[in-house]
Protein backbone atom coordinates (compact mmCIF):
# COMPACT_ATOMS: atom_id res chain seq x y z
CA UNK A 1 0.00 0.00 0.00
CA UNK A 2 1.23 3.62 -0.44
CA UNK A 3 0.76 6.14 1.98
CA UNK A 4 0.58 9.02 -0.84
CA UNK A 5 -3.15 9.13 -2.26
CA UNK A 6 -2.35 12.86 -3.50
CA UNK A 7 -5.78 13.40 -2.67
CA UNK A 8 -4.39 16.78 -0.51
CA UNK A 9 -2.26 18.32 -3.32
CA UNK A 10 -4.86 21.00 -3.63
CA UNK A 11 -5.30 21.92 0.01
CA UNK A 12 -7.81 19.54 1.32
CA UNK A 13 -8.24 16.64 3.65
CA UNK A 14 -10.72 14.15 5.05
CA UNK A 15 -11.79 14.14 8.50
CA UNK A 16 -13.29 10.93 9.87
CA UNK A 17 -15.98 9.48 7.98
CA UNK A 18 -15.17 11.21 4.85
CA UNK A 19 -16.01 14.94 5.14
CA UNK A 20 -13.13 17.23 2.95
CA UNK A 21 -12.01 20.16 5.02
CA UNK A 22 -8.99 22.44 3.84
CA UNK A 23 -5.83 21.52 5.56
CA UNK A 24 -6.50 24.98 8.37
CA UNK A 25 -9.62 24.14 9.19
CA UNK A 26 -9.80 24.42 13.08
CA UNK A 27 -10.40 20.23 13.20
CA UNK A 28 -7.29 19.54 11.16
CA UNK A 29 -5.03 22.67 13.68
CA UNK A 30 -6.31 20.48 16.70
CA UNK A 31 -5.75 17.42 15.99
CA UNK A 32 -2.45 18.14 13.87
CA UNK A 33 -0.96 19.23 17.15
CA UNK A 34 -1.70 16.42 19.17
CA UNK A 35 -0.11 14.43 16.68
CA UNK A 36 2.89 16.69 17.15
CA UNK A 37 2.80 16.47 20.83
CA UNK A 38 2.37 13.03 20.63
CA UNK A 39 5.80 12.81 18.41
CA UNK A 40 7.55 15.05 21.41
CA UNK A 41 6.12 12.80 23.51
CA UNK A 42 7.85 10.06 21.62
CA UNK A 43 11.78 11.64 21.41
CA UNK A 44 11.34 11.93 24.76
CA UNK A 45 10.59 8.40 25.85
CA UNK A 46 13.65 7.26 23.63
CA UNK A 47 15.60 9.78 26.33
CA UNK A 48 13.94 7.89 28.28
CA UNK A 49 14.83 4.45 27.37
CA UNK A 50 18.19 5.30 27.56
CA UNK A 51 18.80 6.29 31.34
CA UNK A 52 18.11 4.47 34.49
CA UNK A 53 15.51 6.05 37.21
CA UNK A 54 13.63 4.85 39.67
CA UNK A 55 10.29 3.74 38.47
CA UNK A 56 11.07 3.32 34.27
CA UNK A 57 9.28 0.43 33.47
CA UNK A 58 6.02 2.42 35.15
CA UNK A 59 6.49 5.82 33.78
CA UNK A 60 7.97 4.37 30.05
CA UNK A 61 4.09 2.10 30.32
CA UNK A 62 2.25 5.16 31.28
CA UNK A 63 3.41 7.10 28.49
CA UNK A 64 2.74 4.36 26.64
CA UNK A 65 -0.95 4.82 27.31
CA UNK A 66 -1.11 8.00 27.00
CA UNK A 67 0.33 8.57 23.52
CA UNK A 68 -2.34 5.87 22.69
CA UNK A 69 -5.10 8.09 24.91
CA UNK A 70 -3.79 10.96 22.70
CA UNK A 71 -4.05 9.59 19.09
CA UNK A 72 -7.79 8.90 19.92
CA UNK A 73 -8.30 12.40 21.14
CA UNK A 74 -6.64 12.98 17.73
CA UNK A 75 -9.16 10.95 16.23
CA UNK A 76 -12.16 13.12 18.44
CA UNK A 77 -11.24 16.14 17.50
CA UNK A 78 -10.95 14.99 13.72
CA UNK A 79 -14.78 13.44 13.98
CA UNK A 80 -17.26 16.07 12.57
CA UNK A 81 -20.02 17.30 14.90
CA UNK A 82 -23.00 15.07 15.07
CA UNK A 83 -20.83 12.08 13.94
CA UNK A 84 -20.29 9.23 16.22
CA UNK A 85 -17.04 8.96 18.08
CA UNK A 86 -15.64 5.65 17.84
CA UNK A 87 -13.55 5.87 21.27
CA UNK A 88 -14.34 8.10 24.06
CA UNK A 89 -12.66 9.98 26.87
CA UNK A 90 -13.85 9.89 30.28
CA UNK A 91 -13.73 11.05 33.64
CA UNK A 92 -11.22 8.34 34.68
CA UNK A 93 -8.44 8.93 31.92
CA UNK A 94 -8.19 12.57 33.35
CA UNK A 95 -8.19 11.08 36.96
CA UNK A 96 -5.46 9.05 36.02
CA UNK A 97 -3.08 11.67 34.75
CA UNK A 98 -4.12 13.30 38.12
CA UNK A 99 -2.92 10.04 40.23
CA UNK A 100 0.40 9.60 38.49
CA UNK A 101 1.20 13.18 39.07
CA UNK A 102 0.32 13.44 42.93
CA UNK A 103 2.66 10.14 42.75
CA UNK A 104 5.37 11.52 41.01
CA UNK A 105 5.12 15.35 42.29
CA UNK A 106 5.34 13.69 46.07
CA UNK A 107 8.98 12.77 45.73
CA UNK A 108 9.86 16.15 44.07
CA UNK A 109 11.21 19.15 46.21
CA UNK A 110 8.53 22.01 46.38
CA UNK A 111 8.92 24.57 43.77
CA UNK A 112 9.92 28.16 45.05
CA UNK A 113 10.61 30.07 41.39
CA UNK A 114 9.58 29.54 38.02
CA UNK A 115 12.13 26.96 36.33
CA UNK A 116 13.34 27.27 32.83
CA UNK A 117 12.32 24.53 30.48
CA UNK A 118 15.74 22.10 30.08
CA UNK A 119 17.54 19.70 32.05
CA UNK A 120 17.89 16.26 30.63
CA UNK A 121 17.65 15.76 27.28
CA UNK A 122 14.59 13.64 28.41
CA UNK A 123 13.12 16.60 30.69
CA UNK A 124 13.82 19.17 27.48
CA UNK A 125 11.84 17.11 25.62
CA UNK A 126 8.86 16.64 27.97
CA UNK A 127 8.48 20.19 28.37
CA UNK A 128 8.65 20.87 24.47
CA UNK A 129 6.01 18.60 24.57
CA UNK A 130 4.10 20.08 27.03
CA UNK A 131 4.23 23.22 25.33
CA UNK A 132 2.83 21.53 22.07
CA UNK A 133 -0.15 20.47 24.49
CA UNK A 134 -0.73 23.68 25.33
CA UNK A 135 -1.07 24.71 21.89
CA UNK A 136 -3.11 21.51 20.96
CA UNK A 137 -5.15 22.46 24.12
CA UNK A 138 -5.95 26.05 22.24
CA UNK A 139 -6.69 24.53 19.10
CA UNK A 140 -9.67 22.76 20.80
CA UNK A 141 -11.11 25.32 22.55
CA UNK A 142 -12.39 26.70 18.97
CA UNK A 143 -14.42 23.52 18.63
CA UNK A 144 -15.24 23.56 22.13
CA UNK A 145 -19.37 22.85 21.79
CA UNK A 146 -18.69 19.89 19.35
CA UNK A 147 -16.25 18.20 21.35
CA UNK A 148 -16.84 15.81 24.36
CA UNK A 149 -15.42 17.80 27.63
CA UNK A 150 -13.31 15.41 28.63
CA UNK A 151 -11.26 16.08 25.55
CA UNK A 152 -10.21 19.90 26.95
CA UNK A 153 -10.43 18.14 30.34
CA UNK A 154 -7.01 15.68 29.44
CA UNK A 155 -5.55 18.19 26.93
CA UNK A 156 -5.20 20.27 30.31
CA UNK A 157 -4.53 17.83 32.55
CA UNK A 158 -2.11 16.43 30.12
CA UNK A 159 0.42 19.61 29.85
CA UNK A 160 0.30 19.53 33.97
CA UNK A 161 1.30 16.14 33.98
CA UNK A 162 4.49 16.50 31.65
CA UNK A 163 5.25 19.50 33.77
CA UNK A 164 5.71 17.29 36.84
CA UNK A 165 7.37 14.53 34.78
CA UNK A 166 9.80 16.46 33.19
CA UNK A 167 10.94 17.71 36.53
CA UNK A 168 10.75 14.10 37.94
CA UNK A 169 13.12 13.30 34.99
CA UNK A 170 15.36 15.87 35.72
CA UNK A 171 15.05 14.78 39.66
CA UNK A 172 16.15 11.24 38.67
CA UNK A 173 18.61 11.92 36.66
CA UNK A 174 20.00 14.61 38.82
CA UNK A 175 19.69 17.34 36.45
CA UNK A 176 19.42 20.77 38.03
CA UNK A 177 16.82 22.58 36.73
CA UNK A 178 17.58 26.07 35.50
CA UNK A 179 16.13 28.65 38.01
CA UNK A 180 14.45 31.87 36.50
CA UNK A 181 16.60 34.82 37.75
CA UNK A 182 14.95 38.51 37.63
CA UNK A 183 17.82 39.47 35.84
CA UNK A 184 18.63 39.51 32.23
Amino acid sequence: MKIYTKTGDKGQTSLVYGQRVGKNHARVEAYGTCDEANSMIGLAVSYMKEEQFAKKEELLTSFSTIQTILFHVGAELATPKGKDVKWKLTEQHVKKLEEEMDEMDAVLPPLTNFILPGGSKAGAALHSARTIVRRAERSAVVLNEEISPYVLAYLNRLSDYLFIAARYMNSQLKQEEPVLTPEV
